[in-house]
């Protein structure tokens, strides 16, 4: 490396937490620079019930390749975007493979689709319904994998009961003491 600015490469550009696609929007379409801005979708139960959640991988920032001399007043005073990331007077580059493989990633929509599961045999709490606060063992992941049976201590005894898998708690993070 030479240490020549006057080339395009990736640099990463922080913007306002949750406008990312804004600012990477009209980065791409204004200016006709290639942006990234990878999502995470997920399901997420609200009290409207479930709902596809859109958030940013990397709230706050976002990957945009240009030219610095050329181009760089224009990213910075995009609509959402804060400034470069720079380190002092120093602006890195981002590796193109990093960025390479985060597209192989997300795929052509720069979202990454998340998938809730069980495990057999885990412990999970009833976060809502009449259920709420009691912990079973899953036992059973009926087809589809969105319902489960959970293996319950209730009424002088062990039952299985039916569960939606989005009524679960995720299990807590195990001690590391050991």
């Amino acid at each position: 490396m030479s240490g020549d600015d006057n080339t395009e490469k990736w640099y990463v550009v922080r913007a306002q937490t949750k406008r990312e696609h804004i600012s990477a929007r009209y980065i791409r379409k204004e200016l006709g620079l290639e942006v990234v801005a990878p999502q995470i979708r997920y399901t997420k139960v609200t009290r409207r019930g479930k709902v596809l959640w859109k958030e940013a991988m990397f709230p706050g920032y976002l990957f945009v390749k240009f030219d610095r001399e050329l181009d760089e007043k224009a990213v910075c005073y995009a609509p959402g975007v804060l400034k470069l990331v720079r380190f002092g007077d120093y602006v890195p580059g981002i590796d193109e493979e990093f960025v390479l493989n985060l597209l192989d990633l997300v795929g052509d929509e720069e979202a990454l689709d998340l998938q809730r599961g069980v495990e057999l045999g885990q412990e999970y709490e009833v976060a809502d319904g009449v259920l709420k606060g009691n912990v079973g063992e899953v036992v059973e992941v009926l087809a589809g994998g969105q319902r489960a049976m959970l293996l319950m201590e209730m009424i002088g005894g062990e039952r299985t009961i039916e569960v939606d898998i989005f009524s679960l708690l995720l299990p807590s993070r195990p001690d590391l003491e050991n």
